[in-house]
């Protein structure tokens, strides 16, 4: 079957995202599909990836306010798409690239759109809560409409479909690579300088952006400080809320490193940490809190997020939105015993791996 993934917003510094498309397509690349991802990019690119799937970037302006980040237009990507004669699409966007699914039903295309995000929430950071769910509904009810099968990862991310009552969803757990996020990364001397001479060595990894509130995880490492638990927040990644955040921090046992491009690198900070922290309370799935447990480091993430039906009491905790609840988790969680709360971690990272996604995704793909 030929399989074409499309999808915008994807790039070199892109996150979750990026991972999870990249993760799928070589699942089904292996099981012995024909498989082409369109993205945007600089210039008109093709190449085949390791995985055997072959990455078609599309010209596309950088969007401003995102950190670099481009959108194809949707009449270049349809046109890109037609001449691969897809058996099935895989959308990975729900806003610039809408169309497609209508796109797919025109030209007798069977389409799968992934709902990466929550629409409603998203909204809730601009608009009334009830003004948010309308126009989220309203939209949501378009994309079940024009799309076959809608994806969704967790509970959480299916919530504002099954609010409108559609009938063509899928829950589709997302996976983790277990050997690169491994316990076995763990690096004494590492550990020893994310730690910076105080006790413990925390770790926030994703992109600085306004929805994943990262300013939850300074204000929480002042908190600690103040209550004299000597803690040292490593942030990886980077976004447009970095100078702001950078500022925020100032004073505090806090570094910024920016965006880490080494995923084993990354795998073994990790693994070195003591917690790592997830703030966001949007999150529909948290590959990077993911990471994190299969790598054996316990995570705290918000209550509000869909990380709060993964995280167990021995592989983390969930916090309230709230500093003061999140320094108070982080405190908890650190007076566990190390090795039960590295092997609790490790366990429950286990259960997500990135063969099960895929068995998942074909079978909403139907192929």
């Amino acid at each position: 079957m030929q399989i074409v993934q499309i999808a915008n917003f994807y790039g070199p510094r892109s996150g979750g995202l990026r991972t999870a498309i990249d993760e799928l397509g070589a699942g089904y690349s292996q099981r012995g599909h024909e498989v082409a991802l369109v993205v945007p990019g600089a210039d008109a690119d093709q190449q085949v990836l390791p995985s055997g799937v072959l990455r078609i970037a599309v010209p596309a302006p950088k969007l401003p306010l995102t950190g670099g980040y481009r959108a194809a237009s949707r009449k270049a990507v349809s046109a890109i798409t037609a001449s691969l004669r897809p058996d099935v699409i895989e959308v990975s966007d729900r806003l610039t690239l809408r169309g497609m699914g209508s796109w797919a039903q025109r030209h007798g295309v069977r389409s799968v759109m992934i709902s990466h995000e929550r629409l409603d929430r998203l909204l809730e950071q601009a608009l009334p809560d009830t003004v948010a769910r309308s126009v989220a509904d309203q939209a949501n009810r378009a994309t079940a409409r024009d799309y076959d099968t809608v994806v969704c990862t967790t509970a959480f991310a299916r919530e504002e479909f099954d609010r409108i009552g559609a009938a063509n969803l899928a829950r589709v757990p997302l996976g983790v690579d277990l050997d690169v996020f491994h316990p076995d990364r763990y690096d004494e001397a590492l550990h020893t300088r994310l730690r910076r001479g105080n006790s413990f060595a925390m770790v926030h990894c994703g992109r600085l952006s306004m929805e994943k509130h990262v300013h939850r995880s300074i204000d929480a490492v002042s908190l600690l400080h103040d209550a004299g638990i000597g803690v040292h927040l490593m942030v990886v990644g980077d976004g447009p809320r970095r100078p702001s955040l950078e500022r925020r921090a100032v004073g505090l046992p806090i570094e910024f490193v920016g965006f880490v491009s080494d995923r084993t690198l990354v795998a073994s900070l990790l693994a070195s940490a003591d917690v790592a922290i997830a703030p966001g309370p949007h999150e529909t799935f948290g590959l990077a809190a993911l990471e994190a447990l299969a790598a054996g480091t316990p995570v705290v993430v918000s209550r509000s997020s869909a990380l709060a039906e993964i995280i167990t009491p021995r592989c983390g905790a969930a916090a309230s939105d709230t500093a003061a609840s999140f320094a108070e988790a982080i405190a908890a969680v650190l007076s566990l015993p190390l090795d039960d709360r590295k092997i609790g971690a490790r366990h429950r990272g286990e259960q997500f791996g990135w063969p099960p996604a895929v068995d998942g995704m074909l079978a909403a793909l139907a192929v």
